[in-house]
């Protein structure tokens, strides 16, 4: 059993929020129990993830889509009174993390998806504002072939990727943004890459990627997020001996 503020410290410690200009509150969102001793991640906060959270009886629940964004506050409707009651009346606790959890170096959700599809190294890329949140991956020797990138990719996110496979022959290095991050192939293209990987499509990629000789693939915003969140969960669960359980609410998009 754990406090509730020293794991919310460690998860700072870890991602160092303040770095980036987000679009809304990280960390702890909503207060529950003062100790932890089950923690259930998921990528974003709804109704079905609270009701399953609360079916293993989590303490604490980690996601990356929060409950509260930027911008003017505004009037409760009833689906958000909700999902706030749910967390009332069973206690538990919810945090965020969302530009942190992308752009972290070693437990973002870039990061490791470059790691899942086999690539060897990484480095910062995609700026926002004051920090970086996606990676550079960098495959061995030669590369892969554009169909084996989409193979890796669709075994790494569990789903069938847009792809748009119009560039080079071999597939050497991947700008990877995940979430919505398609506008960021534009920085793909000027860093002269030879593929970009993202989760959700925009209708000018199409042209503009092959236009560019840059493939493209769309993975899905929810399937390209899984990896962060989840990761965060395994340490908490090593660090502290607290029981972490993902909870998968699929989305298609």
């Amino acid at each position: 059993m754990t406090s509730l503020h020293t794991i919310v410290d460690h998860l700072e410690s870890i991602l160092d929020p303040d770095t980036y200009d987000d679009y809304g509150p990280n960390g702890l969102q909503v207060p529950g129990r003062e100790t932890v001793e089950t923690v259930v991640t998921g990528v974003s906060a709804n109704v079905e993830l609270f009701v399953r959270a609360r079916e293993e009886d989590a303490d604490l629940v980690l996601v990356h889509h929060g409950l509260f964004w930027a911008g003017p506050p505004r009037p409760l409707d009833r689906a958000a009174k909700r999902r706030l009651q749910i967390l009332f009346d069973a206690d538990m606790s919810l945090a965020a993390y969302h530009l942190p959890l992308d752009g972290h170096p070693e437990h973002g959700n870039n990061a490791l998806l470059a790691k899942a599809i086999g690539c060897t190294s990484s480095e910062p890329f995609g700026r926002h504002k004051r920090a970086t949140i996606g990676v550079v991956g960098r495959l061995a020797g030669e590369g892969i072939a554009p169909d084996e990138l989409v193979a890796r990719v669709r075994d790494a996110t569990a789903r069938e990727p847009l792809a748009f496979t119009d560039g080079r022959d071999r597939v050497r290095t991947v700008g990877i943004v995940s979430g919505a991050g398609a506008d960021y192939l534009d920085d793909a293209i000027a860093a002269g890459l030879d593929a970009f990987v993202t989760g959700e499509p925009i209708e000018r990629a199409m042209a503009r990627a092959r236009e560019a000789g840059v493939h493209f693939l769309a993975a899905g915003h929810y399937a390209t997020e899984t990896f962060g969140v989840r990761r965060l969960g395994d340490l908490l669960a090593a660090r502290f001996g607290v029981r972490h359980i993902f909870i998968d609410v699929p989305n298609p998009i």
